[in-house]
This record gives C-alpha cells, sequence and structure tokens, in this order.
C-alpha cells in the first residue's frame, strides 16, 4: 500500500507556481510587473517562478503570452545599441585617454562588444562599462 501512494506521488507533477507573460513581449524589451503573471500550473524545467526573477531584465528572445517564462531568455538590459555614439576609456597608471566611437553591437555592462573609433576609424574590442561607456584593454 505504501509503494502505491509513493508511486501517485511521484507521478502526478505537484502544482508550483510558474511565471508566464502577460503579453507578447519582443526581444529587446525590459520586463516590468505588469508584463508577468504567476499561474499554479507545473513548471517546465528552467521556467521563471517568481517575478523577483524577470523584473527589471531584458527579453532576449521573443516571449509569447501565457507561456512560461525561461530563465535563460533573459538578461541584463543592453546599455549600448548599436550605432550608438559611445566613449572609449584607455587607463594605464595615472593615464587616462578618452576617445569618441561608434558601436558596431549592442550589449549589457561587463559583455564585450567591437567598436569603431571615430578619428582613426579603426576597430577594437572593448568592455561596457556603464551606459555609453566601453572600457578598452
Amino acid at each position: 500500500m505504501r509503494a502505491l501512494i509513493l508511486a501517485l506521488l511521484v507521478a502526478t507533477p505537484a502544482p508550483a507556481d510558474v511565471l508566464v507573460a502577460a503579453r507578447t513581449l519582443r526581444a529587446g524589451t525590459l520586463v516590468e510587473a505588469g508584463d508577468v503573471i504567476l499561474l499554479s500550473d507545473p513548471a517546465p524545467l528552467g521556467a521563471a517562478q517568481s517575478p523577483d526573477e524577470a523584473v527589471g531584465l531584458e527579453a532576449r528572445v521573443t516571449l509569447y503570452a501565457r507561456r512560461p517564462i525561461p530563465v535563460a531568455s533573459l538578461g541584463p538590459p543592453a546599455l549600448v545599441e548599436r550605432n550608438q555614439l559611445v566613449t572609449l576609456i584607455f587607463q594605464a597608471g595615472g593615464l587616462e585617454i578618452r576617445a569618441d566611437g561608434r558601436a558596431l553591437g549592442r550589449g549589457a555592462e561587463g559583455e564585450t562588444v567591437r567598436i569603431m573609433n571615430l578619428a582613426s576609424r579603426s576597430t577594437v574590442s572593448g568592455t561596457i562599462a556603464g551606459p555609453g561607456l566601453v572600457s578598452v584593454p
């Protein structure tokens, strides 16, 4: 009898909270509190289970209405957009050089992006340090 009860408990998925999109969110949209709904359904593997896991992050892919939100499809918001004018910063010791550049990609803080130096027209890679700021090694 005990084995039968254990088998029934294991065989049926337990309802848990799962986070779904309240409306279709395009890639690049910042997720806000009104964009998500918490439902009591079995949560698929890797799906967000709390609004705290999604609110304030950016949708990396399109999230469809009433479908679970995979945590892997969310990321930090982009601080640099493609074709945006940015400031390149080079620091060595007490020396700091700043130059104007144009972003050739988009990314969030800490990500690497390629930048075209507007003065020399050369392409360099740097790490996004803040809104419109790229640190070049």
